[in-house]
């Protein structure tokens, strides 16, 4: 876990809130209709959706969750043509519970 990149990556407001949103997909983007229930990447979202709620562009976008995932805060899966996104849980209470205990 390195912790300078996940603040790097958390100090830009739309990368935030990219993790905000992913924290309730259903509500934030809807359902995603090319994941089926087979899939084991539930709670994923595509960057299609990701793009279109952020109202920026698909390159925009697809930088702002490399960053994210450099910093091991999301994970993604390619299903079929499309790139699906969800929070990575483990790193985040990682991070969590290392702030508790030493910030």
């Amino acid at each position: 876990m390195d912790k300078v990149k996940i603040f790097k990556a958390l100090g830009n407001e739309t990368r935030l809130n990219i993790l905000l949103w992913l924290k309730d997909p259903q509500k934030n983007f809807g359902p995603q209709i090319h994941l089926s229930i087979m899939d084991d990447f539930q709670e994923g979202v595509c960057v299609g959706a990701i793009r279109k709620v952020s109202g920026l562009s698909q390159s925009t976008i697809s930088g702002f969750l490399s960053i994210l995932e450099e910093a091991e805060l999301v994970e993604s899966r390619n299903i079929g043509q499309y790139t699906y996104f969800r929070r990575n849980e483990k790193a985040i209470k990682e991070i969590t519970e290392w702030m508790k205990i030493e910030l």
